[in-house]
């Protein structure tokens, strides 16, 4: 069985819970604050690690207060922290979130996930039959970096370019496996995306964005379910419908089950599949890196 290792962004969420979001210049009451241990990076790493995948986080925390209880919590998951690094020089990375009818916004400081760089994952021992997870709240040539230190080590790239932000063909280019949602893939490719596209609207624009004839792109559509450009081969995951309560972290949920499965030697379409119910289980919970689910709830749905 392979590893899983992902460089990326480790925060503390500070979640407000309210009836409804606020317009613009509005305050309105509350229900209660909460504190989740998050970040895209540390998300990713728990939800790999609770599904069984020997897992290592690549970042930065700030020596402070977060800093110190989520170091804690992301031990207490198994999780690999040893090319974790503490620094003064910045706060450990705080995301601001609101839930609302089911729906969150979500405001991001970086913190120290700024200051991640490419002497922080150039000494990552990979090896082939590892996978090599990364996304957007780390800086760009890190992950740059960091994927080169994989092809040369033969193992599988695996980026969600979130949050959505334009990028480079070159770092295209060093991605094997590309999973994104339908916004990102609307901004990535130049193509308008709804809601109301079909799935021939989102795999013409998946092949827009398509590197190579090999690189795999797989759009996450939550309800809808998930469509995988693999290739040339077309794959479609129905939705799984469930009463979501929290969906921040869902994605992460989906990333995370879907290095474990394929650092596992599982295929593909199988890995696919197994990954989106992950993902149903997640948002039915508060929170996002407490709201990752074991292998067992998976297996029991399944």
């Amino acid at each position: 069985m392979g590893r899983v290792f992902v460089a990326g962004s480790i925060n503390m969420d500070v979640v407000a819970t309210a009836d409804r979001h606020p317009k613009v210049g509005e305050t309105i009451a509350g229900k209660e604050v909460l504190y989740f241990p998050g970040g895209k990076g540390a998300n990713q790493a728990v939800s790999a690690a609770r599904l069984g995948a020997r897992t290592t986080l690549i970042g930065r925390l700030g020596k402070d207060a977060f800093g110190a209880e989520l170091k804690a919590f992301l031990s207490d998951q198994g999780i690999d922290l040893g090319y974790v690094q503490e620094t003064a020089a910045a706060h450990s990375g705080t995301a601001i979130i609101t839930v609302a009818e089911a729906d969150n916004t979500i405001v991001v400081i970086p913190g120290s996930n700024a200051l991640v760089g490419e002497d922080d994952v150039s000494v990552v021992p990979m090896l082939k039959g590892d996978v090599a997870v990364s996304q957007f709240e780390i800086p760009l040539s890190a992950i740059a970096a960091f994927f080169r230190r994989a092809r040369a080590a033969s193992a599988v790239t695996l980026l969600n370019p979130a949050p959505a932000q334009k990028f480079g063909r070159e770092l295209l280019e060093l991605v094997d496996i590309l999973v994104l949602n339908e916004t990102e893939l609307g901004l990535l490719s130049g193509v308008a995306l709804s809601e109301s596209t079909d799935h021939a609207g989102i795999i013409a624009a998946a092949r827009r964005l398509q590197a190579n004839k090999d690189q795999i792109i797989c759009v996450t559509l939550g309800k809808r379910g998930v469509l995988a450009l693999a290739g040339s081969e077309e794959l479609v995951v129905p939705g799984r419908v469930v009463e979501a309560i929290d969906t921040t972290g869902a994605g992460d949920c989906f990333v995370g089950a879907l290095a474990a499965q394929l650092a596992d030697g599982v295929a593909l379409r199988e890995a696919l599949g197994f990954a989106n119910i992950a993902a149903s289980i997640c948002v039915q919970r508060m929170g996002a890196g407490p709201s990752m689910p074991t292998a067992d709830e998976v297996a029991a749905i399944l």
